[in-house]
């Protein structure tokens, strides 16, 4: 558990030097979710973890795309979250 909210589930890593981390919001189902403001909030954040965070250099280092997608409580697909190198390297 990422926190009361958020599970994740799996990471895969895709074709193309891209890593997916797979999430479920253990607590809600679709309908109930603001997925526009949900999205909006956690991008910054993910982004700025990207940036900053000590563990993601060598993902940097190797200009991986960080996927994060998201889905309900009921395994219905939400939102899905790209941080490319260019947006990293600003």
């Amino acid at each position: 558990m990422i926190d009361q909210e958020t599970r994740l589930d799996n990471v895969i890593a895709l074709p193309d030097n891209v890593l997916q981390y797979n999430y479920t919001m253990v607590n809600k189902e679709k309908e109930a979710i603001d997925i526009n403001g949900l999205q909006k909030y956690i991008e910054p954040v993910v982004l700025n973890n990207m940036k900053t965070n000590p563990d993601m250099k060598a993902y940097r280092e190797n200009r991986t795309t960080m996927t994060y997608s998201y889905k309900d409580k009921n395994g219905v697909f939400l939102f899905k979250i790209s941080i490319t190198p260019e947006m990293y390297s600003e």
